[in-house]
């Protein structure tokens, strides 16, 4: 009698973990014990363990598309939230997460049903995603907060922020899920997170390119910054980051300035290994039929043959894909220019290596390359056709020109060219439209990179404000970027050249493209602090509001001509703030603004103030690191602020910090 209960009790306590069970699977919570046992990391795309489908996010037109990769057809388009960015499949590929950029969120859609099934709030800007090995958890990479979530999927819920380095972008976990790796986009800076303990284990400082002895600044040398992606090899011994050399200690010429990179990691004791570090001129040196290295820009993505045999890497501003092989000494073997469509960001192989899928950002399209498999010399080629992944572009088609323009570094595509032999796009400096925190040497003196959000609301630009039109843009596309070097700026641009600056004007002040980032210290339903609050009457005491005026935070919209114009020539709101320096030179105007836009050293452009806490470092100099030194600088319209109180200077940073 008491064995039958105890049967009877044991049927109903599985019957009722079955349930939950059941139920957990239906509601998303858990991914049915399928644990991966292959290396991850976060990209735009995605592919199922089969090769049957691709996943893509459409950026900017907020759906996620599923391919059927045999028919090569798209089988699903499904409308997520706002700039989805990144991609990451449960190990059981029922689901598919995707983070939501600007509505702050990870999205779970079932594929079974190919519908979004809930969302879960995160931090600001998420970006890159991934899951543990056997989908429990998911990590997010929040841009703007300098977090990572560690989402419990069964609970539906965050369990840990683990505080990390700034702007955390691309992410790769380990095969067996122990470690995790978080690039960090402007600095060259990769976070190991131990998933065991979830904290940060040890910080990767990417080393710098030094010149070479012979001092030439035509080969590649500087800083590692704008970093990408990040993909570990098929054995697990190393990983491939992909980011931009800076050389930032010779005058901007596009020629010396920006080189494309690809760093090694040492993923057994956490360790660049600098001598395997690829670099233009050397293991990225494809020649062309007049012994000439073909150039190559903007390396965005890695994807290796399943035996790691060889490496295929994305250069989403060239549009091109180069092939390494690892049994030829690791060097580039073959260059595939270019890749059908516009601004290629992400891809995946199949499971078999034949096939490589690349995702196509700014075209909304899937291109299909044959890699050529495991022969030493077979060559990899491009399919004609791609797959068009969207039913309908949200963007005016001005504003996607436009869009197209600003990522292209594509040297034979455009009416006119954008940059000289393929070397650089305007987002090469303005990472992701924003500042690359970068100081350069210029011909007027040392200039940070300025952000361009807000462009809209702002009024005339330049550092020194002697430009009011987007055409102006062509003395920097000839001077910096080595492109429309036919062409004189002091006559009229023709038709198609001016839609080119038409169209780029209209991108950057088109809604949601480039829009000012959201603080991470206000309060979480977007209010501002108490202390902020203060901050703005410290504010006004000081008088910032003389200059930084307006809902915009700045005087320059009103630099007007009689009938309420911008103009250049108009002087009065041009300001002295005391950070000259020896570099700065006076100018004596330039064609585009027939000679009128003359300058005084000393005579800048007020910068607006909306998002200014990512904007380090500060003025036109970059000489400030800090708000706090912005305060401490003397000058003719800083004094006042130096006059506050200690509590005073704390709330009008802490007001700073919040404007968005």
């Amino acid at each position: 009698m008491k064995q039958g209960r105890k049967r009877a009790i044991a049927v109903v306590v599985l019957l009722a973990f079955l349930t939950v069970a059941y139920v957990a699977n239906r509601m998303g919570f858990w991914d049915g014990g399928a644990v991966r046992t292959a290396a991850a990391h976060s990209g735009p795309i995605a592919i199922s363990s089969d090769g049957q489908f691709v996943y893509t996010s459409n950026v900017d037109v907020d759906t996620v598309s599923i391919v059927d990769a045999k028919s090569r057809t798209k089988a699903a388009e499904i409308p997520v939230g706002k700039e989805p960015r990144n991609l990451a499949l449960s190990p059981d590929e029922r689901y598919l997460y995707a983070t939501d950029m600007y509505d702050n969120r990870v999205d779970i859609i079932d594929l079974r049903k190919k519908k979004l099934l809930r969302s879960i709030p995160v931090g600001i800007e998420p970006f890159g995603i991934v899951t543990s090995a056997d989908g429990s958890k998911l990590f997010v990479a929040n841009f703007r907060s300098n977090t990572v979530s560690v989402i419990d999927v069964r609970r539906n819920r965050i369990i840990k922020e683990i505080q990390v380095y700034d702007n955390p972008r691309a992410m790769a976990i380990t095969a067996g899920g122990e470690k995790l790796y978080v690039t960090h986009f402007l600095d060259g800076v990769i976070s190991v997170i131990d998933t065991k303990e979830l904290q940060v284990r040890k910080q990767i400082k990417l080393h710098e390119s030094p010149e070479p002895a012979n001092h030439d600044q035509k080969v590649s040398q500087g800083k590692p910054g704008t970093v990408e992606g990040i993909t570990i090899d098929p054995s697990g011994k190393t990983a491939w980051v992909t980011h931009n050399l800076a050389n930032t200690d010779t005058p901007i010429q596009f020629e010396s300035s920006i080189f494309p990179a690809i760093s090694v990691i040492d993923t057994v004791n956490d360790e660049e290994l600098t001598g395997q570090r690829k670099e233009l001129f050397k293991a990225i040196n494809i020649r062309d039929a007049n012994n000439k290295t073909q150039i190559v820009s903007n390396p965005i993505d890695v994807s290796f043959l399943p035996g790691g045999e060889k490496a295929f890497v994305l250069f989403s501003g060239s549009e091109d894909l180069m092939v390494f092989d690892m049994r030829r000494g690791g060097n580039a073997v073959q260059l595939v220019r270019r890749v059908p469509g516009d601004n290629p960001r992400g891809m995946v192989m199949s499971p078999d290596g034949s096939t490589l899928y690349v995702h196509n950002a700014m075209s909304h399209d899937l291109a299909v390359l044959q890699t050529g498999g495991i022969d030493p010399y077979s060559q990899s080629s491009m399919e004609k056709d791609t797959v068009r992944l969207v039913d309908n572009d949200p963007l005016p088609e001005l504003v996607r020109y436009g869009k197209k323009l600003f990522f292209s570094a594509n040297s034979e595509k455009w009416p006119a060219t954008v940059t000289g032999n393929n070397w650089m796009s305007c987002v090469s400096c303005h990472a992701g439209g924003y500042a690359d925190n970068n100081v350069w040497i210029t011909p007027k003196g040392l200039r940070r990179t300025p952000s361009n959000a807000a462009l809209a609301a702002g009024g005339l630009m330049m550092w020194d404000g002697s430009r009011d039109d987007m055409g102006d843009y062509i003395l920097t596309v000839q001077a910096e970027m080595g492109g429309m070097m036919t062409l004189d700026p002091g006559k009229p641009l023709s038709a198609e050249v001016q839609k080119m600056f038409d169209a780029l004007d209209a991108f950057l002040k088109y809604d949601r493209q480039i829009p000012v980032p959201r603080s991470p210290y206000k309060n979480s339903d977007g209010t501002m602090t108490a202390l902020a609050t203060d901050g703005r009457e410290a504010f006004n005491k000081a008088g910032c509001m003389t200059c930084h005026a307006g809902p915009a935070y700045t005087d320059s919209n009103l630099a007007l001509d009689a009938y309420g114009k911008l103009n250049i020539s108009n002087t009065a709101f041009l300001h002295d703030a005391g950070t000259a320096n020896p570099t700065d030179k006076e100018s004596a105007g330039d064609l585009r603004g027939e000679m009128k836009n003359v300058r005084k050293q000393g005579e800048f452009d007020t910068p607006s103030l909306l998002g200014v806490y990512a904007r380090a470092p500060y003025f036109h100099d970059g000489s400030a690191k800090t708000l706090e030194e912005v305060l401490q600088k003397p000058g003719v319209h800083h004094d006042q602020a130096q006059q506050l109180t200690e509590e005073e200077r704390k709330a009008l940073i802490e007001f700073l910090k919040e404007l968005d």
